[in-house]
Order: structure tokens, then C-alpha cells, then sequence
């Protein structure tokens, strides 16, 4: 089992969001949370537009930068679990390897994992640094399988996003589509299986796929 982190185990995107937002308001640019989540959130790139869009004057590794401390000024007063995280690991754990792989960065995986009490499910945990080209390629699902020692084809996935989606398809990989309220009425064609909610994660459903 792989699961993504922001917005599947962790409701960090809330979190993303206000911290991208303090700094765009003072470069005169106010996203609100229904242009975040259509253009940051499901396919990546939000950086990119916002600076395109609001013809800023800095990169978007530039405007990144601005973001992260005040982001990881947000993870450091804690971090609410998504919905049934804990006990889905739980149900999981001794069935099944589990690991994250997420686009997010380490110091940040690190804060969010120790706020949430998570790390002891988990098999391992694969952070930006750890590989090439972030998702939508297939680099993150990859590294994470071999980690756990698994070929692609025997991992199934938890994610939240099409972005997401993408990048385990390409890494051959099985698909449970988690649409979180941010990303509900996203396009999850190509998922093996679409659930609601974390508490529908069993070992059982897992072995009929």
C-alpha cells in the first residue's frame, strides 16, 4: 500500500492554501480557496499560473520559497489527520507494507508525520528529495515500491488528485481514488476503485483487487 499524504492521511491542503495566499496577497494577487483547488491542487502547476496570471514579479521557485517558512510556521501549531487516516493504517498494518510518497519535502513530511503520530504504521516514507520528477510522473510510486521491496504491479494506491492518479497509473500501479472536498468533482478515470471515505479501506476490500 502507498499512500499519498496532503489531503488522503494529512488535511494539509487548507493549510497550502493559506500560506500560498498570505504572500499573494501582499504581491496584490487574492486566490481564493475555488481558484486554488481548480488550479493548484488537481493538476500541479499553481505557481506557475499564479505568476503567469497575476503577471507577478518573481519566479515560481521564487514564490515557492516565499511560501514554504510560512507553511511550516502552520504544520508547527499541528496538523489535522484526514478523516479515519489513523485507524485505516491500523487495519492495514500486518497485512499489508505501507509507505507514503508524497511531492512534499522533507522538513515538511517530517512535522506533518510527527503532528499526526503516523511514522510507527509506516514502512517507509519517500519525500520530494528522493527521487527525480515529481507527479504526475511516476518517480515518487516508483521509488516507494522498491523501498518496500514490492514490484510495481503487486501496489495499490491511495490518492486524492488526478495529478496523483496520473503518476501511479504510469508507474503500473492499481489506483484507489480518495477525492477529499477539494477535489470531489475531479475526473478519476483509469482508478481501480473510488471510495468515499478512509473507514471503506479494509484488508478486505484491498485482496478483491
Amino acid at each position: 500500500m502507498i499512500f499519498d499524504l496532503d489531503g488522503v492521511l494529512a488535511d494539509t491542503e487548507p493549510l497550502h492554501w493559506t500560506a500560498f495566499r498570505e504572500v499573494l496577497l501582499e504581491l496584490g494577487a487574492d486566490v481564493g480557496i475555488e481558484e486554488y483547488r481548480r488550479r493548484f491542487i488537481s493538476h500541479g502547476g499553481g505557481p506557475e499560473y499564479a505568476c503567469e496570471t497575476y503577471r507577478l514579479p518573481l519566479t515560481a521557485d521564487a514564490l515557492r520559497a516565499r511560501k514554504q517558512p510560512r507553511y511550516l510556521a502552520l504544520l508547527r501549531r499541528g496538523v489535522p489527520p484526514r478523516p479515519g487516516a489513523r485507524a485505516a493504517l491500523e487495519r492495514l498494518r500486518g497485512v499489508f507494507r505501507a509507505a507514503v510518497a508524497t511531492n512534499s519535502v522533507r522538513s515538511e513530511v517530517d512535522l506533518i508525520l510527527g503532528s499526526l503520530g503516523l511514522s510507527p504504521l509506516l514502512d517507509a516514507v519517500v519525500t520530494r528529495e528522493d527521487y527525480r520528477d515529481a507527479k504526475p510522473a511516476p518517480d515518487a510510486y516508483l521509488t516507494a515500491a522498491a523501498r518496500l521491496g514490492l514490484r510495481a504491479e503487486e501496489c495499490v494506491v491511495v490518492e486524492d488528485t488526478p495529478r496523483g492518479l496520473g503518476a501511479a497509473l504510469a508507474a503500473g500501479m492499481r489506483v484507489v481514488a480518495l477525492p477529499n472536498e477539494l477535489t470531489t468533482d475531479n475526473e478519476f478515470s483509469g482508478c481501480t476503485i473510488q471510495l468515499a471515505h478512509l473507514d471503506e479501506l479494509t484488508p478486505a476490500l484491498l485482496q478483491r483487487l
